[in-house]
């Protein structure tokens, strides 16, 4: 394998490593298990084999690189690449704790991998390809990556995520400095089988299998839902308050959130797959 190409990150790219670089203090809480869930079933869909090279790309704190790890054993190899160092240091210490020494983790822009065509039986990439201005040009590029016989592995979020919880946040950040509240996120233009379908298809990596799967969040108290927003791509909004307005957002939100008793959260989740033929 080559190293990461030369060459300073998109904006796109700073604007993700500031925002979970600052989330990563809360990124392993409870509160925030979804990302290993996701991130396990995304590699089960795969069907990894002992011995077998993964790429894993915007890896985040490992939610998929260490399930991979173990899946392919200590006679494969797994790579994860993320932009954000926070993440990638919890991610090292999970795979130290578990032994897993073929387990490697290299901060980078993953658009910009500079590894070679074919180096992988799997690449994946859960909750990351929506960060990206030009998705379908990242979905070739994750393409050629992989070698004849494997697979490329997608997974995004699905229409509604939090509801309806992310409501009632955008609604309190309405209530402290309205110019920040957002009239889409990221991942909204592919949150259907078909819009991630088409997207393979463009890319190049056409007859892709993709499901959509419904899917609820439990948390044990509406409060626990401070520590999603702290810990996700809400961050990025919170930072932007200063200390003053970031209370009064905290206690408007949570408000809402007991007075509706809020500890259900939806996450729909879209997971896709393609394997390379030749």
């Amino acid at each position: 394998m080559t190293g990461l190409a030369d060459g300073p990150p998109g904006e796109h790219t700073q604007r993700a490593a500031r925002t979970y670089a600052a989330a990563a203090d809360h990124f392993t809480r409870p509160s925030l298990s979804f990302w290993d869930r996701f991130g396990a079933e995304t590699v089960s869909r795969v069907r990894l084999a002992p011995g077998q090279a993964v790429l894993d790309l915007c890896c985040g704190a490992g939610a998929s690189a260490i399930p991979a790890a173990r899946a392919v054993g200590p006679s494969g190899c797994v790579l994860g690449i993320d932009v954000a160092a926070p993440l990638l240091e919890l991610a090292r210490i999970r795979a130290a704790r578990e032994g897993l020494a073929h387990v490697e983790f290299r901060q980078g822009d993953a658009t910009r991998t500079g590894l070679s065509d074919g180096t992988f039986d799997a690449v994946v990439c859960v909750f990351g390809v929506f960060f990206v201005p030009d998705m379908t040009a990242f979905i070739a590029q994750m393409w050629r990556l992989v070698r004849p016989g494997g697979a490329l592995a997608i997974t995004t979020w699905g229409p509604g995520l939090f509801e309806p919880a992310n409501t009632l946040f955008w609604q309190a950040v309405g209530g402290v400095e309205p110019s920040l509240v957002k009239a889409f996120n990221p991942w909204d233009n592919v949150t259907t089988p078909h819009a991630l379908r088409e997207l393979f298809r463009q890319a190049g990596a056409a007859d892709a299998d993709v499901v959509a799967v419904p899917g609820r969040h439990q948390l044990e108290h509406p409060d626990m839902f401070w520590d999603v927003v702290l810990g996700s791509g809400y961050r990025a909004t919170v930072d932007a308050l200063s200390p003053e307005q970031r209370e009064a957002l905290r206690r408007r939100l949570l408000s809402a959130l007991r007075s509706g008793q809020v500890t259900s959260l939806r996450t729909d989740v879209v997971y896709a797959i393609a394997r390379r033929l030749t």
